[in-house]
């Protein structure tokens, strides 16, 4: 069914930088073909309007719709990229913004409205990707492994995908097919929210500020003093579990030196808990563009750490990328989440289907 069609992916995620949307072409199990990419980038007051809506029992319906309309306006834009018109897209998948996530009270919420955005678009939609799985008792992150695993069939194991957005997380693929994923610890979030105080900048372009800096041990130190980080994974975190508390008495240099050596640390911690060492890790996401965090992984890992672009996948939009994979397993009825993923019991479904 549809085998001929694109599918397409939305991501926008927590570092609220704006929409990732890619096409690829699957059959649920591998990726026949990738396509055209797109990146969206949100406004100084488009992000505001996200940030004013993060945390628990907000009143979104507004922002949502919002939001909604902007996630439109980037399928149009790729659409007219690529030359292609509705009818040659069997399903978008629509991840949607996190904006609460607390897997132990089984509660996660990503803002977004698959009707709309299915009326919209003229193409179904298949939105609520994690709710299942938080509801029958898993983490609900991280979402992507399952993509990873279709991606990395040919390439050499053990190998660890880390994606750095607001949060880090890892898949962990082992020889033997075994798939293992958690959230590891802090990503750019810290990072990002540090030189926005500092500086009213919304990233460290290039590590270009924590490169004038030194990394202070004692606040390093206590930041990995940290009960999450001692858990064995599957674990997931929020955006907005981890503080700069720790390092609010730092110059700006110093801070982001300091956040940046901890996002590498955070990754390192983990090594412990997987099966056998892995001796290559390629890098996702918006933190494989900071020289400085790249070295610190390099240091702390002591093994190969390259953009993921050195295996040929393009980091930019492979979260995008595995919301339209995800979709078409929805559709499939295949899992979308394992035990050795997110702590689901059994692997599940999810994911809800909106008609055009």
């Amino acid at each position: 069914m549809g085998a001929d069609k694109w599918l397409l992916g939305l991501m926008s995620g927590t570092s609220m930088d704006g929409i990732d949307a890619a096409l690829i072409k699957s059959d649920g199990h591998r990726v026949t073909e990738t396509g055209a990419t797109l990146s969206y980038s949100y406004t100084l007051e488009q992000r505001s309007l996200l940030q004013n809506v993060m945390g628990e029992g907000k009143n979104v319906r507004d922002v949502e719709e919002q939001m909604t309309r902007w996630h439109h306006e980037a399928v149009t834009a790729l659409l007219d990229k690529a030359s292609l018109s509705p009818d040659d897209v069997e399903l978008i998948g629509f991840h949607g913004q996190t904006t609460f996530h607390d897997p132990s009270r089984r509660i996660t919420i990503q803002i977004g409205d698959g009707d709309l955005l299915a009326s919209l678009c003229g193409i179904p939609v298949v939105n609520d990707f994690r709710k299942a799985d938080v509801a029958a008792g898993g983490e609900g992150a991280p979402f992507a492994p399952l993509y990873h695993q279709a991606l990395a069939q040919d390439l050499e194991k053990p190998l660890v995908v880390l994606n750095v957005g607001g949060v880090s997380n890892i898949t962990y693929l082992d020889p033997d097919g075994t798939v293992l994923a958690c959230d590891t610890g802090p990503g750019n979030g810290l990072i990002d929210d540090w030189v926005q105080k500092h500086f009213g900048q919304s990233m460290d372009e290039g590590g270009k500020v924590a490169a004038k800096g030194a990394v202070n041990a004692t606040a390093l130190n206590g930041m990995l003093d940290n009960r999450f980080l001692d858990q064995a994974p599957p674990k997931s975190l929020d955006r907005y579990d981890f503080t700069m508390d720790a390092v609010q008495s730092l110059n700006p240099e110093d801070g982001a030196a300091t956040l940046t050596a901890f996002t590498a640390a955070v990754n390192a911690k983990i090594v412990g808990f997987l099966p056998k060492i892995p001796e290559r890790w390629v890098v996702t996401g918006g933190g494989r563009h900071n020289p400085v965090l790249m070295e610190e992984l390099r240091s702390a890992l002591g093994v190969t750490v390259d953009p993921v672009e050195s295996v040929g996948w393009d980091g930019d939009v492979l979260e995008a990328q595995a919301f339209a994979f995800l979709a078409k397993r929805s559709q499939l009825q295949l899992p979308l989440s394992l035990p050795t993923t997110t702590k689901v019991p059994e692997p599940c479904l999810g994911g809800v289907l909106h008609a055009a």
